[in-house]
């Protein structure tokens, strides 16, 4: 396979739109994923532009203005004047006219962009949409329908999940995810932005692995100016981002962003009973749809304690760029337009160690292949222990089928890590308290990820790996 050149990363995604382009059969291929994220720019640089059909839905425009825009697109892809169509069914039927009218030598290509904001209220789209694929295009080997959407919600709870004619129809659905380290430092140098990695991490935990905000930095600016300039300048351009990005993905927004603010309170994040009691809920089938959203899109993380039962997880805000909306941004009065240059080192500290946490969880997968433990079935969770004398935590636990536990510590800095003989007698008593408390039989692992790396020193040998940054830059399938 030939990747694109102008696509960074997403080598499994391009897999599959090769593999759908040249089947010998109809095929229906969803991409979602959150606002920003790159599936249109994905499906666009892969395809160049080169569309049969192409529309795109508007966000907060009527079903008229939908099909007025159809009818013009339609005419623009067959150079045949229509009428504007009276409803969906017609629309749908303007564009199997459409295609039926081409001489096709191969695939015929249609994307259709933001489908979510297609169906308005009672507009029957949906319907429509059921009726067009289920009734004439999935026997039509040649017709290929690519539809994205970032209102994530609606892409799976009423596409994907649809109880009616389209359960089951897509083809392909695929999830499009946030770059990791190693991407986001390739996106960045294809913008001229040549950084170390230890200002490429910085980065990311200020605004993740999120395509559109990366695309927004200045190469001739520090990162201590890029964030002055993206969150607290006059008219900075992601100081509103954050309201605009729940209004677009979700219908209940309030509901949502209370969530999302509530679990952005506690580092090792809320089970759903604590989540009930604190923003007086009902324990309904709204709150476990609307976690479970908040999963997909990729703002939340559900985890198992260790020991616990797998019906009682936590969630945990683990999108950097919310993280840090909500620390340094939400109540911040706009008044100094330096507020990250000037912020003391006190408050980012705080934050860069927990956000570095939430980084490293993010890059499980580069940890255990750091580890030489990606052939060995495991389970990624954490622990914390606390009763009325006693308490400890340990934010990421592998515990894995070869009889070992990997207990990982996680070290933000800028410099090397100093292993202390206090700090090494830390470890290896919490390790003891856990083996204690858990009364597990497997031999259980110090392993620490340093940002910065370890000084060598005499207590190295205490722990029994070392996870460096280069590693959570690792390709990893």
């Amino acid at each position: 396979m030939n990747y694109k050149d102008t696509i960074i990363g997403r080598k499994r995604e391009q897999d599959i739109l090769q593999l759908c382009f040249e089947s010998h059969k109809a095929e229906f291929i969803a991409i979602y994923g959150r606002r920003r994220i790159g599936k249109t720019y994905l499906v666009k640089q892969f395809f160049n532009d080169h569309f049969d059909f192409y529309a795109t839905g508007i966000y907060g425009v009527t079903r008229s203005m939908h099909l007025k825009y159809w009818q013009e697109q339609l005419q623009k892809y067959s150079n045949v004047k229509r009428n504007t169509p009276k409803d969906w069914i017609e629309a749908f039927y303007q564009l199997q006219e459409c295609i039926e009218s081409k001489e096709m030598n191969g695939p015929f290509l249609i994307f259709i962009d933001e489908l979510p904001w297609f169906d308005t209220p009672k507009s029957g789209f949906l319907r429509a949409l059921d009726l067009f694929w289920n009734g004439w295009a999935s026997n039509r080997p040649q017709v290929k329908l690519v539809v994205c959407g970032s209102a994530t919600t609606w892409m799976t709870n009423k596409l994907l999940g649809d109880k009616g004619g389209l359960h089951n129809r897509v083809t392909r659905p695929m999830h499009l995810e946030p770059f990791t380290l190693m991407e986001t430092e390739e996106y960045l140098k294809s913008i001229n932005i040549d950084w170390s990695r230890q200002e490429v991490l910085d980065t990311y935990m200020v605004l993740g692995g999120t395509p559109f905000y990366l695309s927004l930095l200045r190469p001739d600016l520090s990162l201590t100016q890029n964030v002055d300039e993206l969150f607290f300048s006059n008219g900075a351009v992601l100081r509103d981002e954050y309201s605009f990005l729940f209004k677009t993905l979700f219908n209940e927004a309030t509901l949502y962003r209370r969530l999302v603010e509530l679990i952005s309170t506690s580092l090792k994040g809320f089970s759903r009973q604590e989540i009930i009691k604190a923003l007086k809920l009902t324990d309904s089938g709204n709150l476990s749809e609307a976690l479970e959203n908040l999963v997909k899109c990729d703002f939340i993380r559900r985890y198992q304690m260790y020991g616990k039962k797998v019906n009682d997880p936590l969630y945990q805000l683990t999108d950097m760029f919310t993280l840090f909306y909500l620390r340094f941004v939400k109540n911040n009065n706009g008044q100094d337009e330096h507020a990250w240059s000037t912020m003391n080192s006190g408050q980012k500290n705080a934050w860069a160690g927990y956000a570095f946490e939430q980084v490293c969880i993010l890059h499980v997968k580069q940890i255990k292949a750091a580890l030489g433990i990606n052939g060995i079935a495991s389970d990624v969770c954490s622990w914390h222990f606390k009763d009325s004398e006693r308490k400890a935590q340990i934010d990421l636990v592998i515990d894995r089928n070869d009889k070992n536990i990997d207990l990982c510590e996680m070290k933000y800095s800028d410099h090397e890590f100093e292993l202390k003989k206090e700090y090494v007698e830390y470890l290896k008593e919490r390790r003891e308290f856990f083996r204690e408390v858990t009364k597990t039989r497997k031999t259980l692992r110090l392993v620490l990820v340093a940002s910065a790396g370890v000084k060598q020193g005499k207590h190295l040998s205490s722990i029994a790996r070392i996870v460096t940054l280069e590693d959570l830059f690792r390709y990893t399938q």
